[in-house]
């Protein structure tokens, strides 16, 4: 930990160790260019980094083309200054697989980075990957101008979906005709063989690592991702600093980070501009993510900035396995749609606790600048089982509590603070928001304070500047 904090961070995150050898993809007959193919030539300048020890493997300047990488154990990837690692999109190197993506196993291609089961593992340097996202991701119109639409419309006008927004565009027909017609079960032994034919519709997260320890992303510019940018699943010890992770704003699953399930984690130093959900945290996803019993836990956040994105700092919705411990300090948002947001739903279960937040700086926030929010108003449990009500039990019902929030600063928001949880019949269920602070802070916004089914919220020394309705609170308990 490099800065000096008031929070009292107890745990230590481990950065990897290399050997001091350098493996220049050259020496494996990469040529630069963009014209040809370098996959096989990159992964065999890892294999032998890897099989000798580990080191660095070098991509120096120069536009390098390729197909999918595979980080192994021992081996930093260094971009040099001046290089951009580029990948195609080459269906004959990119197999469909059973992957983890929203918190569920799924059926996606292989991502273009990857390390799986490794340790001290890297993509270092200052230099630039671009995962070609425009030739997988669909479109919305109604995030784009019409000159825009038109434009990506008139590369493929036979895959356009109406929608109430205006219509949704996909690249290829075989995006398209996967959306229309959705993912097979994986409980079909054949479910890869049948998704096959929609190809294109199953894009993968740009940079995963899986179940690794020791993992370190520093200085890079990580863009143009086919969906979520980054995603370290069940990793321990990583580390993200100094790099700039980005995507184009109208970029459909376009988010920034999603640290899902790793414990030992520190995030600083790094930028995000992104289409969706910047820095976010989850843990898996419904009963089917609560089946791996690791919660996402020991998280540092610091000294970061996002731009543009859906929101600042987010929990969720995928948060089934449970979060805790996470410390978010020195941190500015500026334009995203929501600045700080914790989100779930009925079914995910899971409990997210001990988060704190201190010094958070935020400016023309669209939505709001804090919200809590459950989703949904009513159901019945298990026990009251009628054919017309939705069941569940209280393994299904998550919770958001002891969260804790001082120095937060926000100039422009539509609602300065939203809290939402679950409205149970009376008498029935049990508090899913609770244990909420708010101290020495001060928000400019449209409207004030909506509280609805929460509990335990306590706001002290907070000065909201708010231009309409001030303060709505219904059906709860102990706010302050």
């Amino acid at each position: 930990m490099e800065t000096d904090i008031k929070m009292d961070i107890s745990f230590k995150v481990e950065r990897p160790v290399f050997r001091e050898a350098q493996y220049d993809i050259r020496d494996y007959g990469a040529v630069a260019g963009g014209r040809v193919s370098n996959t096989e030539a990159i992964n065999a300048a890892i294999r032998t980094c890897s099989e000798e020890g580990g080191g660095h493997v070098i991509v120096p300047s120069g536009l390098w083309l390729t197909g999918p990488v595979r980080i192994l154990t021992g081996v930093d990837l260094h971009v040099e200054n001046g290089a951009v690692l580029m990948f195609d999109k080459n269906r004959e190197e990119y197999p469909l697989i059973i992957s983890d993506y929203e918190g569920q196993p799924r059926i996606r291609t292989v991502s273009p980075i990857m390390a799986a089961d490794a340790q001290n593992v890297a993509i270092t340097g200052e230099g630039t990957i671009d995962g070609n996202g425009e030739l997988w991701r669909p479109l919305k119109k109604f995030k784009v101008t019409q000159r825009q639409w038109d434009k990506f419309v008139a590369t493929s006008p036979d895959t356009v979906i109406p929608t109430n927004e205006g219509g949704m565009w996909f690249p290829t027909v075989t995006s398209y005709d996967g959306c229309m017609e959705g993912e097979p079960s994986l409980d079909d032994p054949d479910a890869l063989k049948k998704a096959e034919r929609h190809y294109d519709f199953y894009r993968p997260v740009m940079v995963n690592f899986v179940r690794c320890d020791r993992v370190l992303i520093d200085g890079v510019t990580l863009q143009n991702s086919p969906a979520w940018n980054v995603h370290p699943l069940l990793c321990t010890n990583l580390t993200v600093s100094n790099a700039f992770i980005k995507n184009p704003y109208y970029a459909q699953n376009g988010d920034g980070i999603d640290v899902e399930s790793c414990q030992y984690v520190e995030i600083y130093n790094t930028k995000f501009e992104v289409g969706d959900d910047g820095i976010c945290l989850k843990s898996g996803k419904n009963e089917i993510g609560r089946r791996i019993k690791t919660p996402t836990k020991y998280v540092y956040i610091h000294d970061c900035t996002v731009m543009h994105a859906h929101g600042g700092f987010v929990v969720g919705s995928e948060m089934s396995r449970g979060m805790s411990e996470v410390y978010v300090q020195n941190c500015a948002f500026m334009g995203t749609d929501v600045g700080i947001r914790f989100k779930s739903q009925l079914g995910r279960g899971g409990i997210v606790e001990n988060i704190n937040l201190e010094n958070i700086n935020m400016t023309g926030i669209v939505g709001e600048a804090i919200i809590f929010t459950m989703g949904y108003s009513l159901y019945k449990l298990e026990h009251e089982k009628k054919d017309e009500d939705v069941f569940v039990s209280t393994e299904d019902i998550p919770v958001f509590r002891n969260v804790n929030m001082k120095n937060i600063t926000c100039v422009g928001a539509k609602t300065a603070f939203k809290a939402e949880g679950i409205a149970f019949p009376e008498g029935k269920g049990m508090p899913t928001v609770y244990g909420i602070t708010l101290e020495d802070s001060e928000i400019t916004a449209d409207s004030g304070l909506t509280i609805s089914n929460a509990q335990d919220i306590h706001m002290k020394n907070v000065t909201l500047h708010i231009a309409g309705e001030d303060i709505r609170i219904d059906n709860d308990e102990n706010v302050r």
